[in-house]
């Protein structure tokens, strides 16, 4: 009975010892090779065409009787954070009462070749220094 023992819990323990074993992750003390390899990020899209992409949701993008015209857009940035981009978009636009209401700005979120996000521009953002080209 006892020799049974040993061949079977014997060899269960040094399974349950060795499965302890695996590869540590990053915040581990242990050693630069023992530990597991952080995933690379995803590569950044390539540079939206942001001039066709804003001409061809132009009536998405603004409310039917704002009318707008001379819209411009920036060249587009990568942000900061994930695999997007943003650009600054200007257009004279009308108020919803039909009456021109001068040039407004806005920034433009851009992922996977579309535009996911439209807002006004506040004052942490760097439009009013962009360069605009006519769309």
């Amino acid at each position: 009975m006892r020799g049974g023992f040993r061949h079977i819990v014997l060899p269960a323990g040094i399974a349950l010892a060795l499965a302890g074993c695996g590869f540590a992750d990053v915040r581990s003390p242990v050693p630069e090779f023992m530990r597991a390899k952080e995933a690379d990020p995803p590569p950044p899209e390539t540079p939206p065409d942001v001039k066709r992409l804003v001409h061809d949701q132009l009536e998405t993008m603004f409310a039917a009787n704002s009318y707008p015209h001379d819209v411009k857009v920036s060249p587009p940035r990568h942000e900061l954070r994930g695999t997007g981009w943003t650009a600054c978009l200007r257009a004279e636009v009308n108020s919803a009462t039909g009456k021109p209401i001068g040039p407004q700005t806005w920034r433009i979120s851009i992922n996977g070749g579309a535009i996911i996000d439209r807002r006004r521009v506040d004052a942490d953002d760097n439009c009013e220094t962009e360069s605009y080209e006519p769309i």
